[in-house]
């Protein structure tokens, strides 16, 4: 029996995943906000945001939230992850109880500091065990073009997570069910910030010898964090984790790593945003996740160099050396 999906986002991720789900058998309603992009999306083509992906005959588009989401088995959530609370308060109510509701979102809440599903739980009344996370090296151009990939599919009950890998396991994207909701929401939402760190680094001019300190030491802060929160230690070395933080701090695919790169050439953010044109989640989160490493009592000196460019207006170029200059300690800290 096919599955009803419901996919509430028509950005990159999203239409892209609404690709994986119709080709893993699933009938799939995607909700757009502007009228316009859910026409192009019946039409078969995003334009607005994957135009070389020809999207399946079984994805098809509404403006309305409600008709999204009648009938769904599964929802699937896609939105910018600091408009999350809002969206949900406007339609959350209309989820059909019972659907696991996935997300996709790799972002930390500002304000609250609470994580996707977290503000999913809270403000869609939806229970814990009903919430999935999805995550992973997933660069949205290379899944439209069907390229292998990977991912994590993260519930506290497992049968959930299993319920949700069968929806959307293609002969090419390959779904690996996990319990580590916060495991996999810490490293989704921090690789975002050390991607820009990366890309910054990148557009100073310097080398892979560089960047593979930052995404290194990167990997030690995030993990910190998550261990914290009670995250659970291998989750860090999987797909989730250092897959996540590899493909998106180093391919020009990356939203975050190309703002990067326009901020160590000089730019500033009002510039880089303006030329990218897109929603970059380090960007907003940067500051979130920093507040709640704080509130945790953890040391992430490079979120704290990216906050000093993206709050404070700091330049790139003096971020390096504050970094380099730190005490000398050994690596495993």
């Amino acid at each position: 029996m096919t599955t009803q999906v419901a996919v509430l986002g028509s950005g990159n991720w999203g239409t892209a995943f609404a690709m994986i789900l119709a080709d893993a058998g699933c009938d799939v309603t995607m909700w757009a906000r502007r009228s316009e992009v859910a026409e192009a999306i019946n039409g078969g083509r995003n334009e607005a945001y994957l135009p070389e992906l020809d999207l399946p005959r079984t994805v098809r588009a509404t403006v309305d939230p409600a008709e999204a989401l009648d009938r769904a088995e599964v929802v699937v959530l896609a939105v910018p992850s600091q408009t999350l609370r809002d969206n949900l308060v406007e339609w959350g109510g209309a989820i059909p109880s019972g659907a696991p509701v996935v997300s996709l979102m790799k972002g930390v809440e500002l304000g609250t500091t609470m994580r996707m599903s977290e503000v999913i739980a809270e403000a869609a009344d939806v229970e814990q065990d009903r919430v999935v996370v999805v995550s992973g090296p997933n660069l949205a151009p290379e899944i439209a073009r069907r390229q292998p990939a990977g991912g994590v599919v993260a519930c506290r009950d497992m049968a959930t997570a299993e319920r949700v890998a069968a929806a959307c396991a293609t002969p090419w994207f390959r779904p690996y069910t996990d319990t580590d909701v916060t495991g996999a929401e810490v490293c989704g939402a921090t690789k975002n910030v050390v991607a820009l760190a990366s890309g910054m680094a990148e557009g100073m001019g310097f080398g892979d010898n560089t960047k593979a300190t930052i995404i290194t030491r990167g990997l030690a802060e995030t993990t910190r964090l998550g261990l914290a929160l009670g995250a659970h230690p291998q989750t860090f070395m999987g797909l989730a984790g250092v897959g996540d933080l590899i493909a998106t701090c180093m391919s020009p695919l990356s939203r975050n790593h190309s703002f990067g790169v326009r901020l160590g050439r000089g730019m500033t953010v009002e510039e880089a945003t303006a030329e990218l044109r897109t929603t970059t989640e380090g960007v907003k989160s940067c500051e979130s996740i920093l507040t709640l490493a704080q509130q945790h009592d953890v040391d992430m000196p490079i979120c704290e160099q990216v906050v000093a460019v993206i709050r404070d207006g700091h330049s790139a170029s003096e971020v390096g050396p504050r970094l380099m200059s730190r005490d000398l300690k050994a690596e495993k800290h």
